[in-house]
């Protein structure tokens, strides 16, 4: 079956009874936002990479198609880059297929979240859309618009010099800024060699590079590599040189190296861990040895809840009693492109849990049986059930937790399909007044269901990319438990793209 056909098919089976239609349409909204926040096209641990891209495209196909505002709509949740690209991309190939009001709000829209992406991926979108002849008035105006809120295009020209290429040449635009006219910009870009020196700083160090050693530290770090094994630069003198042009991340990268050529037999090296985002500092941590944690553990410790705290801001401490169940299964090691991602997302998840609940009222189990967090690895089966039954027995003084936090892929397999049992009865038998508020936070998609893997009919579950998310997404949550119908849904949207598109003040 083509795309369109099962687009189709899936448009038929989809029409909901009389009288329901709003409860489907909601469903599927909260099925593609949960795809939108997990979904990469990457390989995860149970299924390639192929089947991952061709279960989104379709799942991108039916929403846009049937639900083209609630798709644009999306671009204002906490979705993930890969997904906000795609989105961005389907909507102006299918500008016919919109309103004029529809445009002008998906104008805004585009524009906002293209201003948050990575300048690689919206330069790599650039491209995408002018191998498919995307060139309509809207797709140049935005493209224009992006480009001439850059703050430095010599800088991009140098740095992402085949984007900004494609981009000019696809749009006929003309190299300059209102500020600053730089002409030199389009010599370099389409003429490089003609003009025997730039005014432009960065230019000039790129011409320079080519004969000039000392030019090398004055790029980007990833046009200094080039052109430093041009040069044949030892390894060690070339990032003592261009420590100071690096990026936190590039320095993380780098870290070692660094460390042998500065101090020999040392792995220690300034760089600031207490302001990296908490899940990429989760991840970082997880890179490293055992020996490595150990010896670094007050560092690592203070950095991941520095971290945490700051990702709870106005919540922290608010939502009193908390239990979690982390899973540290075997499968939590992810994929060769997702390397260890579902484990980096339950410790970031367990120090961010820990500063939102009350003061020395969070408890964190691992499916493992760890009881070190910064030592936790991926091993063995994953026993959610006697987790669960564990998470929920009584606090100090004999009180419920006020909140089940589970963070986990789903699996469920020791036995298979406890956890869901254990949540059922919990639900109905022993808690039907929802004293305990349960939330199972997914970090894989299932590409098979076009959704994340749910334990329970009546938890509340939804996809996690960042667990700096997470205080949002237990918002989206009580949407998916039935707690709140579909307008709430709606408006709950509306509300989002206000704020995010300027228009209903701070967010």
């Amino acid at each position: 079956m083509n795309p369109p056909e099962a687009v189709a098919a899936a448009g038929t089976l989809a029409q909901p009874a009389a009288g329901a239609p709003d409860l489907v349409a909601a469903e599927d909204v909260l099925l593609f936002v949960n795809a939108a926040i997990t979904a990469t096209g990457q390989r995860e641990f149970r299924s390639d990479a192929d089947t991952q891209r061709l279960s989104l495209d379709f799942l991108h196909t039916y929403v846009r198609v049937n639900y083209r505002r609630v798709y644009a709509a999306s671009l204002a949740l906490d979705i993930n880059h890969h997904n906000a690209a795609l989105i961005v991309r389907a909507l102006l190939e299918t500008a016919g297929e919109a309103s004029d009001e529809e445009r002008r709000t998906e104008g805004r829209l585009i524009a906002a979240r293209l201003a948050l992406l990575p300048p690689p991926r919206v330069y790599r979108l650039f491209g995408e859309l002018r191998r498919a002849k995307v060139n309509n008035r809207r797709t140049r105006a935005i493209m224009r618009d992006w480009l001439a809120a850059r703050p430095d295009l010599g800088h991009d020209a140098v740095k992402y010099r085949a984007g900004l290429k494609t981009a000019v040449r696809h749009i006929h635009l003309r190299c300059r800024q209102e500020s600053e006219p730089l002409p030199e910009i389009g010599e370099f870009l389409f003429r490089p060699g003609r003009l025997r020196r730039y005014e432009h700083r960065m230019l000039d160090a790129w011409r320079r590079a080519h004969y000039d050693q000392g030019a090398v530290s004055e790029l980007p770090f990833s046009v200094a590599e080039g052109f430093a094994a041009r040069h044949g630069m030892k390894r060690e003198v070339f990032l003592k040189r261009a420590a100071p042009r690096m990026t936190r991340l590039e320095r993380l990268r780098t870290q070692e190296q660094r460390a042998s050529a500065q101090r020999p037999h040392s792995t220690a090296v300034d760089v600031d861990l207490t302001g990296m985002p908490l899940t990429r500092l989760a991840s970082y941590v997880l890179s490293l040895g055992f020996t490595q944690r150990a010896e670094r553990r007050a560092e690592l410790t203070g950095a991941l809840r520095a971290a945490a705290r700051r990702a709870a801001g106005a919540h922290a401490g608010s939502w009193g009693r908390v239990h979690a169940v982390l899973d540290d299964s075997f499968s939590s090691s992810g994929s060769g492109q997702k390397r260890r991602r579902p484990l980096a997302v339950a410790l970031a998840c367990h120090h961010l849990l820990e500063a939102l609940a009350a003061p020395g009222a969070y408890r964190g189990l691992w499916t493992s049986g760890a009881g070190d967090a910064l030592l936790v690895r991926p091993w063995g089966p994953t026993p959610l059930g006697a987790r669960i039954l564990d998470a929920l027995e009584p606090g100090p003084g004999g009180a419920a937790p006020n909140r089940l936090v589970i963070v986990s892929d789903g699996w469920d397999n020791a036995p298979a399909g406890l956890a869901g049992e254990v949540l059922r009865v919990w639900r109905q038998r022993l808690d039907p007044g929802r004293r305990t508020a349960s939330v199972h936070v997914n970090p894989v998609y299932d590409a098979a269901g076009f959704d994340v893997r749910r334990l329970a009919a009546g938890v509340a579950t939804a996809g996690i990319r960042d667990a700096e998310d997470l205080p949002a997404l237990v918002e989206i949550a009580r949407f998916a438990e039935g707690r709140a119908g579909p307008e709430e849904l709606y408006a709950y949207l509306d509300r989002r793209v206000a704020r995010f598109t300027g228009e209903g003040g701070t967010a």
